[in-house]
Order: C-alpha cells, then sequence, then structure tokens
C-alpha cells in the first residue's frame, strides 16, 4: 500500500551522537526476510583502484562507511544514547591511571567473541591499534590515534595504552571506528583488505549485495556472539543505497522502505514539516554537521592570503543559508559549532558583515590583481541535492563583487575524493561529521599532521602549542583558551572557511520504533535503535 506523501513531524533534541562476519553477493537483491526494516540513505560505498578497502577500519573515514562498521566492528568505548562522555562497550570499565593523563587502561568484558565465535582477547585490541598505526593508510584516519606511543597488554583481559603527550580527548577516540577490534586471521597486520568484507564483534553482521564496484544494500542480522552495553531492537536490518533523494522519497512514499535518513532534499523536509498525517514521523535532532571551502594553500590563485580573506570578507554565510537550506541550518563563523564548548565566532569578530570595499582593500594592500580567477570543486553526490544551488549562490556572491571571476565545477564523491587529495582543487567544497562530539574533533583532523584534507596549511604555533595545551584539559572548559587561540589563527590565515552548521532529519513511517535514536547528532546510523512495531 502507498504511503501518503504527508508527514507529521514529532521533534526530537537529542544531543548524542558496532559488525562481524560479512558475506558478499553480487546482484542488487535485498536479502532480507518481510520483518526487516528497511532504511534508506544517499550515501555511496565505492570500491576503487584508489578506494580498494573502504570498509576496513584502518582505512574508512567517512559517514558512510563508519555508519556501517559502527554496526559490525565493536570499540571499547561508545558514545552513550543521550550523549555524554563515552562510556565501556567492549571493555568493561576503563580509565586514567595517572594524573597528567597519559595512561590509559581498559579490561575487556569477560567471553567476548567475534562473530564467528573466536575468543577476544587484549592482544586482539593491540593487534588492531598497531594495525592502523602501521598502515597510516592515505585517509588519514589513522591520526585520530596520533597520540598513542605504544599498547601493552597484561593477560587476556587488560590493555594498556601509553600516550606521547595528555590527551583528554582520549576516551572518545577509543569509541571511532578506527580503533575498532578486529582479528589476525581476517586482516593483515600491514596490508588493508579490499573489497567489501568486514569481520567484527559488534550487535550485527552484515551481508553486502553488489552492482559492480558499489554496494547496493546491506542486510544487517543479529550476531549471537554479542557482548557488550547496546540492546537491539531488530533482528534484521536493510540498508539501501540511493542514487539521489527523489528516487529515496519515491521508495518511502512506495512504502518500499520504512525509514529515510541522509540525505532528504530541504524541499522536501519542508513539504514533510508542513504536512499533518498519522502514519508518518518527521524526527529533527540538533546537529553537528559542518560545512566549509578548504584551500590548497600551495595553489597560485589562492597562496595569497589576502585572496582567502578577501573571499572570508564578502560570503555572506545568512543569504546561503536562508535561499538553500531555510531554518534547516545556521551561518558558521568558525569550525566548532555553536553547541560545542570551546565555540567563538572568530570569523565575525575578524570580518564582520559581508563587505566588498573591504575586501578591494586587502586585495590592493597585498598587490593583487582583480579579478582573482577561481574554480570552486564541489561534489555531486555526497552531501545532498542542493549543494549544487550553494555553489551557484557562492560563485554569484563572489563575481557580484567584481573583485573575482569564479566557476564552479561538480565532481561525484568516488572522483571528487582522489582528486582533492592530489591537490588538483585549489578551491573545494567539504562537509564534516565529527569523530566525536569535542571541539578537538574539528580542529586536530584540519590542522594537525597527516590531516584527513592532506592540506599543505602549517601552523606550528597550533600544531605544538595549542593543541596539545588543549587536550591536557580532562576539563574540556578549561581548554577554551587555546581552541579560541586556534579558531583566530585559523580566521586571519583562512586555510579554511566556515559556512554553515546543520541539522539532521529522519522519516520513519509510525510503525518504526527508535527513530528517534537511529541517527545521532553526528549524523552515525544507531540501527540496533529502530524495531518494528505494530502497522495500521
Amino acid at each position: 500500500m502507498k504511503r501518503k506523501p504527508l508527514i507529521s513531524t514529532v521533534v526530537a533534541a537529542i544531543v548524542a551522537p558496532l559488525l562481524a562476519a560479512c558475506g558478499v553477493s553480487d546482484g542488487s537483491g535485498s536479502g532480507s526476510g518481510g520483518d526487516a526494516v528497511i532504511v534508506g540513505t544517499t550515501d555511496q560505498v565505492t570500491a576503487s583502484g584508489e578506494a580498494p578497502a573502504p570498509l576496513d577500519p584502518a582505512y574508512a573515514y567517512d559517514i558512510a562507511t563508519w555508519n556501517i562498521l559502527r554496526q559490525t566492528v565493536q570499540t571499547l568505548m561508545i558514545q552513550p544514547k543521550g550523549g555524554g562522555d563515552p562510556v565501556p562497550e567492549a571493555a568493561e570499565q576503563c580509565g586514567f591511571t595517572d594524573t597528567r593523563s597519559r595512561r590509559y587502561v581498559c579490561t575487556l568484558r569477560e567471553d567476548l567473541r567475534f562473530a564467528d565465535g573466536d575468543r577476544i582477547t587484549s592482544k586482539d585490541v593491540k593487534f588492531s591499534v598497531d594495525r592502523a598505526l602501521s598502515i597510516q593508510a592515505d585517509s588519514g584516519v589513522f591520526s585520530i590515534l596520533s597520540t598513542v606511543d605504544s599498547v601493552e597488554t597484561q593477560g587476556e583481559r587488560k590493555v594498556i595504552f601509553h600516550l606521547n603527550a595528555p590527551d583528554a580527548t582520549f576516551p572518545f577516540k577509543l569509541s571511532t571506528p578506527v580503533a575498532g577490534i578486529v582479528s589476525a586471521r581476517e586482516y593483515e597486520k600491514n596490508e588493508l583488505r579490499p573489497g567489501f568484507a568486514v569481520d567484527g564483534s559488534g550487535p550485527y553482521t552484515m551481508e553486502a549485495h553488489l552492482e559492480g564496484d558499489e554496494l547496493r544494500s546491506a542486510t544487517f542480522l543479529a550476531n549471537p556472539h554479542y557482548t557488550g552495553t547496546l540492546k537491539r531492537s531488530s533482528e534484521e536490518i536493510e540498508l539501501r543505497f540511493f542514487t539521489d533523494a527523489a528516487s529515496m522519497s519515491a521508495a518511502f512514499d512506495e512504502s518500499d522502505i520504512d525509514v529515510m535518513t541522509r540525505t532528504m532534499s530541504p524541499s522536501r523536509i519542508r513539504e514533510l514539516a508542513r504536512a499533518f498525517t498519522d502514519n508518518v514521523n518527521l524526527v529533527e535532532l540538533p546537529g553537528l554537521e559542518i560545512r566549509y571551502l578548504a584551500f590548497d594553500t600551495d595553489a597560485p590563485s589562492v597562496e595569497n592570503k589576502a585572496v582567502r580573506q578577501a573571499m572570508a570578507q564578502v560570503i555572506d554565510r545568512s543569504e546561503l543559508v536562508s535561499k538553500v537550506y531555510g531554518t534547516q541550518a545556521d551561518p558558521l563563523y568558525s569550525l566548532v559549532p555553536a553547541s560545542l564548548s570551546g565555540h567563538t565566532n572568530s570569523f565575525l569578530n575578524k570580518y564582520g558583515e559581508p563587505d566588498t570595499e573591504a575586501a578591494r582593500s586587502l586585495l590592493e594592500e597585498a598587490g593583487v590583481t582583480t579579478p582573482v580567477k577561481l574554480t570552486l570543486h564541489y561534489t555531486t553526490d555526497h552531501y545532498g541535492p542542493q549543494t549544487k544551488q550553494e555553489f551557484a549562490i557562492l560563485r554569484q556572491q563572489l563575481n557580484a563583487t567584481g573583485l573575482f571571476d569564479t566557476a564552479i565545477v561538480g565532481t561525484p564523491w568516488k572522483d571528487f575524493r582522489p582528486a582533492q587529495m592530489k591537490g588538483e582543487y585549489a578551491v573545494y567544497g567539504m562537509g564534516w561529521f565529527p569523530d566525536y562530539p569535542d571541539a578537538d574533533s574539528y580542529i586536530a583532523p584540519f590542522l594537525d599532521k597527516d590531516n584527513t584534507l592532506n592540506s599543505p596549511y602549517v601552523s606550528s604555533k597550533i600544531r605544538t602549542t595549542l593543541l596539545p595545551e588543549s587536550r591536557s584539559h580532562a576539563d574540556r572548559i578549561d581548554a577554551v583558551s587555546s581552541l579560541t587561540a586556534i579558531q583566530d589563527i585559523v580566521a586571519e590565515d583562512v586555510p579554511l572557511l566556515p559556512l554553515w552548521q546543520g541539522k539532521q532529519y529522519v522519516g520513519a513511517g509510525d510503525h518504526v520504533t527508535g527513530a528517534a535514536y537511529v541517527v545521532n547528532t553526528g549524523a552515525s546510523l544507531q540501527l540496533w535503535e529502530i524495531g518494528r512495531g505494530i502497522k495500521e
């Protein structure tokens, strides 16, 4: 029976933010039983020559792949359902045993097992962390564990992490998939595991259904050997990958899927929020997603800081958000979102409201000839259908000043990301979903050594003084001064230009339980939360 496209709205204000043996089959069959909850997403997971191991925890570093790993590969710590500090998951207990936050000890749960029934010991944890640090995949995900100096085991259940510097954020880092526990029997120590196979000890196992080199759907089945804190609401869940928001919405209206996750189009969200009926819920969650422009600061067109500053001076975030996203996003004037401790409006403080004459003065004083010729690159299929419109407005704003001659070029994510990492783009648009809900996760991934953008920009003050200083404070309020200083340096040098901060939305049939918790504020899927209730 077709579902009416009119939606009643339920707003869930939650601040919050794992699989196992994997079978792989060709074709696009769902592989799900009649009782499976079917979830739609526009994320794409693709294997290629440049990224042959998209689901290896030592490589994966985007929202799509982490959303699979969080269901299948168990971590020592996990973000609790209602937000707050991470809590033990594969571990029975964890904590710092010194006053300097440099020695972190975890004790594993008793009888912890992989999905194939093999026991997990402290040696498996050490193997997994050492492996990620040894491989140093070009995705840069290993940098999350950069403060790990060595991993020691004591007996079968105790793991000791010796850190090379104080790091109060380390418990958060142990909740990320790069710290997920994998088996030496399935993963090579010094090589990535190609393809779509995943083996772990999380709440689900996963069967992949492929179309060529792309994952078209994934069936998650309850792992009978799972031991942890999570309570599964479903024994079987299917995740379907749609090429665009329109096809996902159509499948939802036809009742082919039960849940819509990221990314619904802004117009569809507005439509659903205005409508009222009894058979569907729209869930709105506060989000920690951000969008920004990034610069290859070695590229001739933007190597002069004045060019980047002038762009920061004239881009009108309020107009951009109003025309494209409406109430679904807010202007952002720092890399750190407004809802996190340590946020400061550094770009607004420095540049104020959009001002063409101020930008002209910046360029003239630096001896830059105008108009500056630029190409803004964006991905066509990774951040939602509205991205093209967003970049069209950015082009219009820049060109309207007469100071820039701007073009825009869109590229599919599977080509966009490798090109960006190779330094082929001088200016490009990116989004970020935090590794963990702390300001550190919006700074280190972009500004530390081995950063995820492969950026040539270096601030020695940030890397050697301010970032380590911020991590030394267990009470994150005490880190605010160093975090503020970092954000002010970014506003001055403009290696990145923050644009907006967005909310998260889920559309679910009223027969689906747990929809308010299926996505956390960082846009991570928590599929164990949803179940199939009574359908009228």
